[in-house]
């Protein structure tokens, strides 16, 4: 049975490293998902500067996903999960870069889509749904050492549940647009 044990432990590492990098991706993830609920919200929350990233960027729904990004953080840190990629005394550290990240590459992206001439709103894949990650990404980076193939992992399955998620928010009303 030693031949049978041998292969199961790469699929049991595979595994763990999936569960790791999407646990580290977490705060990104709900810095991503925050400034959509402040569609509710009818109070002050000017655009961030309507002409360079659109009416829809507000100064809320950043500071609202930096502070997703660190709320998840803390939680992750209390968890205190034994395979994290994260010690959890840099919660705060990676909380920040991580909801930062998020928010500075969706800015990012609405720039580069408004320069493009390209409407606020108007499907832009696949910079609409790796924008976020790859500002987090690179804002983590001197915490995290990920490998070529973690980062590509990171990428197809924030892909792919970005189209999910975002397409089941449309449908509950949450978002104008399933993308």
């Amino acid at each position: 049975m030693v031949g049978g044990a041998t292969r199961v432990a790469p699929m049991a590492d595979a595994g763990l490293r999936v569960l790791q990098v999407l646990y580290l991706m977490a705060p990104a993830y709900a810095a991503n998902m925050a400034p959509p609920f402040l569609r509710f919200w009818h109070g002050w929350n000017p655009p961030l500067q309507r002409r360079l990233f659109g009416a829809h960027k507000t100064v809320l729904g950043f500071a609202a996903g930096v502070a997703a990004g660190l709320a998840a953080a803390w939680l992750q840190a209390r968890i205190g999960w034994a395979h994290a990629r994260i010690a959890p005394a840099d919660w705060a550290a990676t909380g920040l870069a991580l909801g930062f990240g998020a928010m500075a590459g969706d800015a990012l992206k609405s720039f580069c889509k408004r320069r493009a001439g390209r409407a606020p709103g108007a499907p832009w894949p696949p910079f609409d749904q790796l924008d976020f990650v790859a500002g987090a990404l690179l804002l983590v980076a001197p915490w995290v050492d990920l490998r070529v193939d973690e980062v590509a992992l990171v990428l197809g399955l924030s892909f792919l549940g970005d189209l999910l998620v975002n397409r089941l928010a449309f449908r509950l009303g949450i978002k104008d647009t399933p993308w």
